[in-house]
């Protein structure tokens, strides 16, 4: 309520005198109705054909990197920076990248811009803070950097001045920085794999490039450098209190088994009938890969597959996470689940296919670390809103009807029901997610 409330009106905005007519054979939802079923089978929308020119290639790349997720603040000016960034260390707040002379890049060349890109650092040569994540951009070959930049400066100058960090003493210090720096990164260039096919590396080079997807699902060390070794093996987001599942494990989000087709649907709509999208991946979806080319989503598809274990030759899950059902349910789980949950998602848990997911036989349900369950249970959310998804089902919260110890047992009762195997959900657990979100 309070984000709707804080959004700004479009110009020129009036009430409508009627409804703009649906298209023959469609019927209007009213509120309280039944919602429309989705289509069994998910369709992407129409093919996107790749920009022409250096502006719009770079427009389009900007939306490939979701720049404007993190410099722009909830109802600000697009890319004027001024949002924080929450950091296991304090907070880092995004720069002006609009042409503003003053607080923006209105006075870089392409050449500063490449720097801050590929090496981290400033116009005047300052190091520039990891959590912009320049060790991943520093992959971005020289020709997408500079159709980058090339859009920013058609972007209107906005006069936002950049906020300091707000670090704790002295890891925001250039003395700090250059000894992380000497630890942790070195600028490089995407390099192909000559054993696979273009369009794999093609794939490749958004993940690991302007995607930075390892940014949230690699694990990091004390110091918050990625753990190369581990790369998209799965990381915890711990100011945003959201586990990045590992994109290898089949057990999490690997996708070795899926079909080619259902991811390219989930990362273009954020649903697919293999899976779906919640959280601070939603808004990836929504506001990056919804916009890329059939031929880009499939490229990363490709290799998200490639890297990814196949079910039937993954490690087994330590034992903990074998645990079988327990005999005698707590009741009060199933009563819960019952009064809250059974209406959209079935009494076996079978879910609804295109609108509620099923929990019977789900890795997101069964996954050993339990922190989006929590969240998902507590604070609710919905699937990013998209062309080929444009009327999400949503998950309402349940922080102010559900206790600690409710929380705790419905979800206990969904991984150890309907042949789900997977350890209770505690009490403290869930404690820990709500006093998380409350500080």
């Amino acid at each position: 309520t309070s984000w709707l409330a804080a959004q700004a009106l479009p110009r020129n905005t009036r009430p409508l005198d009627a409804l703009p007519p649906l298209p023959v054979g469609t019927q209007r939802a009213e509120c309280g109705s039944a919602p429309a079923p989705a289509p069994a089978n998910a369709t992407p929308p129409p093919e996107r054909k790749p920009p022409s020119t250096l502006v719009s290639q770079g427009a389009y790349l900007a939306r490939a990197g979701n720049c404007m997720g993190c410099h722009t603040v909830s109802g600000g000016t697009p890319y004027a920076g001024g949002r924080g960034i929450a950091t296991p260390f304090g907070t880092v707040y995004s720069s002006n990248l609009t042409t503003d002379k003053t607080t923006g890049l209105g006075t870089w060349s392409k050449d500063d811009f490449w720097q801050a890109l590929h090496h981290g650092r400033s116009k005047d040569g300052r190091l520039l803070n990891p959590a912009f994540p320049y060790t991943s951009y520093t992959q971005v070959t020289r020709a997408d950097a500079d159709a980058l930049f090339a859009y920013l400066q058609t972007l209107p100058p906005s006069p936002q001045a950049n906020r300091a960090h707000a670090l704790r003493w002295p890891l925001g210090t250039q003395a700090a920085l250059s000894v992380w720096r000497t630890l942790y990164f070195e600028p490089q260039a995407f390099v192909n794999d000559m054993s696979q096919p273009a369009s794999w590396n093609r794939g490749a080079y958004l993940v690991n490039g302007l995607g930075h997807c390892a940014a949230c699902h690699t694990p990091r060390n004390a110091l918050g450098a990625s753990i190369e070794k581990r790369n998209l093996s799965g990381g915890l987001m711990p100011q945003k209190d959201w586990y990045a599942p590992s994109l290898r494990s089949p057990l999490e989000a690997g996708v070795a088994d899926w079909p080619l087709p259902s991811i390219v649907v989930l990362l273009q709509t954020g649903v697919s009938p293999h899976g779906g999208s919640s959280g601070p991946m939603a808004e990836v979806v929504q506001g990056s890969t919804q916009h890329l080319s059939g031929s880009d989503l499939n490229a990363m598809a490709e290799y998200l597959k490639s890297i990814g274990s196949p079910a039937k030759t993954a490690v087994k899950p330590p034992a903990a996470a074998q645990a079988t059902a327990t005999t005698g349910v707590p009741s009060l789980g199933a009563k819960l689940y019952e009064n809250h949950c059974a209406n959209c998602h079935g009494a076996q848990g079978s879910g609804e296919r295109g609108a509620y997911p099923a929990l019977a036989h789900s890795r997101t349900v069964t996954m050993a670390n339990t922190t989006n369950l929590i969240q998902t249970v507590l604070y609710g959310g919905f699937a990013p809103a998209t062309a080929g998804n444009p009327r999400p089902f949503g998950m309402p919260p349940y922080v102010l009807q559900l206790t600690d110890r409710e929380t705790a047992a419905v979800l206990t009762y969904i991984r150890q029901s309907w042949g789900n195997r997977a350890p209770e959900v505690t009490e403290l657990e869930v404690n820990r997610a709500r006093d998380r979100q409350a500080r």
